[in-house]
């Protein structure tokens, strides 16, 4: 079974949905269906039906977790080190021709945000720079065109 790189912060936000889920969520929708129980013929009840399919999509989101966090294997960025970049690394960039800087992190797939500035290891971006230093020019093929990106600085931690 492959495992699936994260952030030790990534990690903990995934913990604690799965923990919201199994200790509030659940049990808030198993009381919602007592109570629509409790209004008579199941079958043309709405709140009934409205809150079983939320405990339907709310168990399977937990298998969903709970499998996710079996796989996970967590990274600490604080722990690497050296010029090139590697997962964890939040890099700045500078486009060539805007001249806009902007600063990513690599991380995980189901922690990436792009409006966050957190990138998957496996977006097109990353894959690109992955191995590169500081002063580096790489290209970026992009629907819109080829870009060109300078690496003005890779930190960790």
């Amino acid at each position: 079974m492959e495992r699936i790189p994260m952030t030790p912060k990534g990690y903990e936000t995934v913990l604690e949905e799965l923990r919201n889920l199994k200790h509030v969520e659940r049990a808030s929708v198993i009381r919602a269906i007592a109570e629509a129980r409790e209004h008579g013929d199941l079958s043309e009840n709405a709140e009934y039906h409205a809150a079983r399919e939320r405990q339907s999509f709310i168990e399977g989101r937990i298998g969903e977790l709970e499998t996710l966090t079996s796989r996970v294997e967590v990274i600490d960025p604080s722990e690497g080190s050296g010029p090139e970049i590697r997962f964890g690394a939040s890099v700045v960039l500078e486009d060539c021709e805007s001249d806009e800087k902007v600063t990513y992190q690599v991380v995980g797939e189901y922690e990436a945000d792009i409006d966050k500035g957190l990138i998957s290891i496996r977006a097109p971006l990353s894959r690109a720079m992955i191995g590169k230093v500081e002063g580096d020019v790489f290209e970026l093929v992009t629907p819109s065109g080829t870009r060109e990106y300078e690496i003005l600085e890779v930190r960790y931690g």
